[in-house]
């Protein structure tokens, strides 16, 4: 068996002292920085344009070859990455495009037809911040479907008032100030509110107190994080920011309160450069943040070790293997013992949920009994990463049937002995974002 070898140098990776999940693909942050430049195809995003970008495909394929599979399988990742970039740069230039003859004015400001950068240019230079402003776009939405959709309507914005850019700002602070506000545009016009989950008949949800149920919370993968080559503030990766539970508490501000909160605690932003982003006074912005502060913690754990990630453990990614071998074997024991006793499961944007393993295993027990009516069928799993989160990406192959259809992501929260302490079960459609096929 051949070893994994660095995918820039070629030299041979550490050993995984029996480590389980993803392996690394570069041997240290230099070889990552260097094979991420690579792709981008020039030091400075942007500057190698359209051209870059495909002659740097064109390299990526001349490269390929049967290779050790670790090789071939980074070498196609990389290009699979390559060519997907291309493909948005060459669709938001095509609508960036469409955008130039419409009839009437398209900017802000006559003049702005004659702007030196091109559709391709503004393009190339918008992808590069691409991944940032969608982790932006998603902490003030909740949503990676919206956040997607935010992106392009961000990019489209940027391109019809790109005059305001051109030699008079930061490509990055100015893309905030847009995506910023086209999330406060969609938040008035959706105006969505927390509700609390409430009683489903017939079905015993346990004694604990009902969490608050937003139907539009939705997953993001790790893997789409920007990388610290492409985002080097620490504070706008932070884990704790793209925690469910804290974004969960972030929906409950209002959206201009949300706003400045994001802008000034998350992305570091001075009180003067959030007052210009949101066209507020600088009191106003600080008066803003000093409601927001408090409205969050409130709906935040008290123990701040209850909700923030950090790196999991040998430990929980064990447990991961045991909570994805009890479902594929039916084995309800082992489900018992992986459970706390406070687990809580919540499934949206489904009205059902579940506090305390009592109510759960209750739930559970006629879907993994191939003798109930109930019976769901047999699962396999794939393991993901969501949210700073280990997760797993769960296939029923129904009664009767030979395929594995893609059914749920369970996101876990796990407590200090390594037991599951919280469920949060998302919808499948979400699964080709994370790599995951949606049958096996």
């Amino acid at each position: 068996m051949v070893a994994d070898v660095c995918a820039s140098c070629g030299k041979p990776l550490p050993a995984r002292a029996g480590r389980t999940g993803r392996s690394s693909l570069y041997c240290s942050p230099a070889c990552r920085q260097k094979a991420y430049r690579r792709r981008q195809g020039s030091e400075e995003p942007g500057a190698a344009g359209v051209d870059g970008l495909i002659e740097d495909i064109a390299r990526q394929v001349k490269e390929l070859a049967p290779q050790p599979p670790s090789v071939l399988y980074s070498g196609v990742t990389d290009l699979s990455s390559s060519v997907a970039r291309l493909r948005r740069v060459a669709r938001l230039a095509r609508d960036t495009a469409k955008e130039s003859v419409m009839p009437g004015p398209v900017t802000e400001h006559p003049g702005a037809a004659e702007s030196l950068l091109t559709e391709s240019d503004f393009a190339v230079l918008t992808e590069s911040h691409r991944r940032e402003i969608q982790v932006h776009c998603y902490r003030m939405t909740g949503s990676y479907d919206d956040a997607e959709d935010l992106v392009q309507e961000t990019f489209l914005r940027a391109w019809r008032a790109r005059e305001a850019f051109e030699g008079r700002a930061g490509a990055r602070t100015w893309l905030y100030r847009i995506a910023t506000n086209a999330c406060l545009d969609f938040q008035r016009r959706t105006a969505r509110r927390p509700q609390r989950y409430e009683p489903v008949a017939g079905m015993n949800h346990g004694t604990g107190e009902a969490p608050d149920r937003l139907t539009w919370l939705q997953p993001y993968p790790d893997d789409q994080l920007p990388s610290a080559e492409e985002q080097p503030e620490a504070a706008a990766v932070s884990r704790e920011t793209l925690e469910l539970v804290f974004l969960a508490a972030l929906q409950h501000l209002p959206p201009r309160q949300r706003a400045v909160l994001v802008l000034r605690d998350v992305l570091g932003l001075t009180a003067a450069e959030t007052a210009e982003a949101l066209g507020l006074t600088v009191a106003s912005a600080n008066s803003a943040l000093q409601r927001a502060r408090p409205t969050l913690r409130d709906h935040l754990p008290r123990q701040r070790a209850d909700w923030t990630a950090t790196e999991p453990t040998e430990a929980q990614r064990a447990a991961l293997q045991r909570y994805m071998a009890a479902a594929e074997g039916l084995d309800f024991a082992a489900m018992t013992e992986l459970l706390s006793k406070d687990v809580r499961l919540t499934m949206p944007p489904n009205p059902f949920w579940f506090a305390g393993r009592d109510a759960l295993l209750e739930f559970l027990r006629p879907t993994l009994d191939p003798a109930s009516p109930m019976f769901l069928g047999h699962w396999r799993h794939l393991p993901a990463r969501a949210n700073g989160r280990l997760a797993a990406g769960g296939y029923v192959r129904r009664p009767g049937t030979n395929v594995y259809r893609a059914q749920v992501l369970d996101v876990l929260r796990f407590d200090a002995e390594d037991r599951v302490v919280e469920i949060t079960s998302f919808e499948p459609h979400l699964f080709p974002a994370f790599g995951l096929p949606l049958r096996l």
